[in-house]
């Protein structure tokens, strides 16, 4: 029997004149995913695009998992490919879903007619079929409502197509179609749930980590690239910078007021990571923050780290309490990672008494205090590690 993966694009089927491009795009991304695989052929059509191996070694439970990831995708099956004939449409239906069927209690058959010529209409071919799997498999009833599986029989120009359920797909849009964004990655839950929660919305990732040896360690930064590279399963390849911070943050602690060091190094953070951001031609900043979680993600202080850049800054988890952030950690597999006890250069010289409402032109004052500020900038981004994750 000749197998095919199914994809069903979703959200792309509401595009307009555009949609091509999106959808080429999709393909772009899909085939990236599956290059080291083996050959594939893909071949677009009435919101599915069918992905058809060309070798005959290829591992299709390999590819419907990677493709799974891809964003853009609703839903994806393998399928099986046969004759517009009726009588091997169902047959094919019995045999390729065999093991399903006899695992399963109750069944449906759905289908899908794109060729009007076809003899049989979608409720015939519906009731025939599901007679034939009632005759072939005593253990099933039929339940239009909750089946245990849903056979699905669809008729095409050419060609013919049985599947069982569908598997649910990353959703969301294809990775590049909504431009580039720079995301300030750290060791912690938030900020690659951040990174995972834009680049589901068509966003392709740029990271900036902040590194501050010997104030953390190796094994902070190792951590940080395990976090992009289960990030990157989602999200394609990611270029990350690693900026070098200890000078800078030492600065903040010999010449800042105390109350202020939390705020200060966002703002410095934020500045740099921007410079960073537009020479990588993004157009935006990603951050974990959440609004009230720890002392300088108040508003005040929000409104005062957001004044320091000039592009936008997206923070999709500002309304979302811890335990919603660490579901969708749990739900991309960086969660243990995220737990693992080696900090990140957010926790140094943190102050026992941050200022959680702070004023704009008291931060200033003392962020004035750093006389070469400028100049260590400028000096941490000259001597960032760039390294590509995939």
């Amino acid at each position: 029997m000749k197998e095919i993966i199914l994809i069903k694009n979703g959200e792309l089927a509401l595009k307009g004149l555009n949609r091509n491009t999106f959808e080429d795009i999709l393909v772009k991304n899909m085939k990236k995913k599956l290059s080291d695989l083996g050959s594939f052929a893909f071949t677009k059509g009435q919101s599915t695009i069918m992905v058809d191996p060309v070798d005959n070694d290829i591992d299709l439970d390999d590819a419907v998992e990677r493709l799974s990831k891809v964003f853009g995708i609703a839903a994806l099956s393998r399928a099986c490919v046969c004759e517009k004939d009726f009588a091997v449409i169902k047959k094919t239906a019995a045999e390729y879903l065999e093991e399903q069927l006899e695992d399963a209690k109750t069944f449906k058959v759905e289908a899908k007619r794109s060729d009007k010529k076809f003899p049989l209409k979608s409720p015939e071919i519906c009731r025939e079929t599901g007679g034939y799997i009632l005759s072939k498999f005593h253990n099933l009833r039929v339940d239009v409502h909750n089946p245990d599986i849903i056979v699905t029989v669809e008729v095409r120009d050419k060609y013919a197509f049985v599947r069982g359920n569908n598997i649910k797909g990353a959703g969301g849009m294809p990775t590049g179609t909504s431009g580039r964004a720079g995301i300030l990655i750290s060791g912690g839950i938030d900020s690659p749930v951040a990174a995972y929660m834009m680049a589901k919305r068509g966003i392709e990732l740029c990271a900036v980590h902040f590194a501050s040896p010997p104030y953390t360690s190796e094994l902070a930064e190792m951590k940080v690239m395990e976090l992009l590279k289960k990030v990157a399963k989602y999200s394609g390849v990611i270029t990350t910078y690693v900026v070098p911070f200890t000078q800078i943050q030492e600065a903040i602690r010999d010449l800042c007021p105390e109350e202020y060091f939390t705020i200060i190094m966002r703002r410095i953070m934020m500045m740099i990571s921007e410079k960073i951001a537009l020479n990588q031609n993004c157009s935006a900043l990603i951050t974990g923050e959440s609004v009230g979680q720890v002392a300088s993600q108040t508003i005040y202080a929000l409104a005062c780290t957001d004044c320091a850049v000039n592009i936008p800054v997206f923070r999709p988890c500002i309304g979302m309490d811890k335990e919603e952030i660490i579901a969708i950690s749990r739900k991309i597999d960086t969660f243990e990672t995220s737990i693992q006890p080696y900090e990140d250069c957010c926790t140094v010289f943190t102050p026992k008494h941050p200022k959680t409402r702070p004023h704009i032109d008291d931060v200033l004052k003392a962020e004035k205090s750093i006389e070469n500020l400028e100049a260590l900038m400028a000096d941490a981004i000259n001597n960032a590690k760039k390294v590509i994750i995939r």
